[in-house]
């Protein structure tokens, strides 16, 4: 009775400290995990607009955009980041998809030496990380200072999981049940190899669940054929959240990403099928199967790049025969970026892409409504119905971009910049309006009452669209650069502007007075033109006042003061 009662206790605490352990294990994999978002989101905030500029410009050849991808990993520590950067240039035309695919087949290299990084002894390392990241975090000003606080702060605790980790796989190794569990998966490549992508797939992350291997390989719990098999399952189970990440952008972009997972996948089966007749050879070079799996993972990648690098051109063709390209609304944005909202300055720099787009709407806009009222021909008129109802679109997906950005992670300065991609986009929206609504309908009276403008008349008119286009461009340059002498030039074209429209009256005027037919009949189009081009004016030169007024450099009132009485 006594022994029995005995064993019952026994299996109670085997049981308790069962789960204490996986506890432990659970705990400091999502510290893993969260230290690892702590960099990407870190270095992306910092970092992430020049990134992605560089990113964007070298991609010279396939050997550099390989190694592009690869830097660009190691320094966001996540390839799936890289991934879906690349993803949304390629859904915008920005990067071919030959330099596309060649950039993730870099970044899955930069994710094997980040682990390869992380698996060195450095664990004294992470309390002296810890403490940098806390104290550049909590004392810089700035959203650039804040986000390297941040990634400093994620390396530390990355650091620390790792060290947690190989603690609470200690007792693990002389556990009867999880022997047996991994000696049924070592008998079952397959569904080890889902397995091992089902974790990959849930921790969104290759990276944790090699270096989980790692540790389960330095304490000789898994054999060297089996690390094989999960390292294949954590690369096929990386590459499906970028998939699944870029479904909601174009074609282009999902063709990469299930082309990348395809590649990963040959390389997976092969790899799996392979690891019995390779491990007994690899395992004699290396006989730690943790430092085994490190070497597998680092040799996938690498077999991957020699293998489709070379031949990039014809996969690229194949992958567009099977996803051929689909019809796209015309309006449709091209530069907001859905998984970039986390990241305000890469968010921000993608709405005021967008809104330099809608500027050069309503620059074609402006040029066509030139030509509706020089020429009598409708369909001009239904171009510029159609331009306008884009312009709307485009403007309303900026305004919904916008308002899901989080408050709570913009500082003054995103705050003050998405203020300012706001108004100017609203601007550019009204701007559209008055065409459509003024200079759009006098085209159409002027075609159905066969008026003619006179030859003075004409040339002051195109005169002032000319000047209006120059605003146009001025105005696209200062909201870009938020550069303070080009806003001061642009707002010193109110005076101009004014001007122009006043010497026009003024001319048309005296036309009515000498009698002349042609300026009697479009007397009310002209003026009406004048007074519609002057209003889109001031719409455009409005984008240089904010940047104006953080300089002090407006005054509150036009009015002269009045001398004391």
């Amino acid at each position: 009775m006594a022994a029995r009662a005995k064993a019952q206790f026994q299996r109670q605490e085997d049981n308790i400290s069962s789960t204490l352990i996986l506890i432990d294990l659970l705990g400091a994999g999502a510290l893993l995990l969260w230290g690892l978002r702590l960099i990407k989101t870190g270095m992306l905030r910092s970092f992430g607009t020049s990134l992605r500029y560089w990113i964007g410009r070298s991609t010279g050849n396939r050997v550099m955009a390989a190694v592009v991808g690869m830097l660009a990993t190691l320094t966001v520590q996540s390839s799936t980041a890289t991934a879906v950067i690349i993803a949304s240039f390629a859904a915008r035309d920005l990067v071919s998809s030959v330099m596309a695919q060649a950039i993730m087949l870099g970044a899955n290299i930069g994710t094997s030496l980040a682990a390869l990084i992380l698996s060195l002894d450095l664990h004294w390392l992470s309390p002296v990380l810890i403490l940098i990241g806390v104290v550049t975090f909590n004392r810089s000003l700035y959203a650039g200072g804040k986000g390297v606080g941040r990634a400093i702060l994620g390396l530390g605790l990355m650091l620390l999981a790792l060290q947690l980790m190989g603690q609470a796989t200690e007792p693990v190794r002389n556990s009867e049940a999880v022997i047996y569990m991994l000696a049924n998966l070592g008998g079952a490549p397959a569904f080890a190899l889902m397995f091992a992508t089902g974790l990959a797939f849930l921790a969104t992350s290759s990276l944790a669940v090699v270096l989980f291997v790692v540790l389960l390989g330095h304490g000789s719990i898994i054999t060297p054929e089996l690390a094989l098999v999960l390292v294949a399952g954590a690369n096929l189970g990386g590459a499906i959240p970028p998939y699944l990440a870029v479904l909601s952008e174009g074609i282009e972009a999902r063709r990469l990403a299930i082309t990348n997972l395809a590649m990963r996948g040959v390389g997976a089966l092969a790899l799996t099928l392979l690891a019995g007749v390779i491990a007994p050879y690899l395992s004699a070079i290396w006989p730690d199967t943790g430092t085994l799996a490190l070497v597998t993972h680092i040799g996938f990648s690498a077999v991957l790049l020699v293998l489709f690098l070379p031949v990039l051109g014809p996969v690229v063709r194949l992958a567009e025969m099977i996803m051929p390209d689909g019809p796209e609304p015309k309006a449709a944005p091209r530069y907001l970026d859905e998984s970039a909202l986390s990241t305000p300055a890469l968010a921000l720099s993608a709405a005021a892409r967008e809104t330099l787009r809608l500027g050069d709407m309503v620059r074609d806009m402006l040029e066509t409504s030139l030509v509706a009222l020089q020429m009598s021909d409708p369909s001009i008129r239904g171009r510029l119905d159609e331009i306008e109802n884009e312009i709307d679109m485009v403007h309303g997906e900026i305004k919904s971009y916008l308002s899901r950005l989080g408050r709570e992670e913009l500082d003054e300065e995103d705050t003050r910049r998405a203020s300012e991609i706001m108004s100017y986009a609203v601007n550019l929206e009204h701007i559209g309006d008055i065409i459509d609504a003024g200079l759009s309908e006098l085209a159409g009276k002027k075609a159905r009452r066969k008026l003619a403008f006179s030859e003075e008349g004409r040339e002051e008119i195109a005169r002032f669209y000319d000047r209006t286009l120059d605003v146009l461009q001025i105005a696209q340059s200062v909201f870009l650069s938020r550069d303070v002498d080009l806003a001061r030039k642009l707002v010193g074209f109110k005076t101009e502007v004014r001007r122009l429209e006043a010497e026009s009256a003024e001319r048309h005027l005296e036309r009515l007075r000498d009698q002349r037919n042609e300026t009697i009949e479009t007397s009310g189009l002209h003026l009406d033109i004048l007074r519609d081009l002057k209003r889109v004016n001031a719409h455009l030169i409005s984008v240089a006042y904010p940047i104006l007024d953080d300089t002090g450099e407006l005054r509150e009132t036009r009015l002269r003061s009045r001398p004391e009485q």
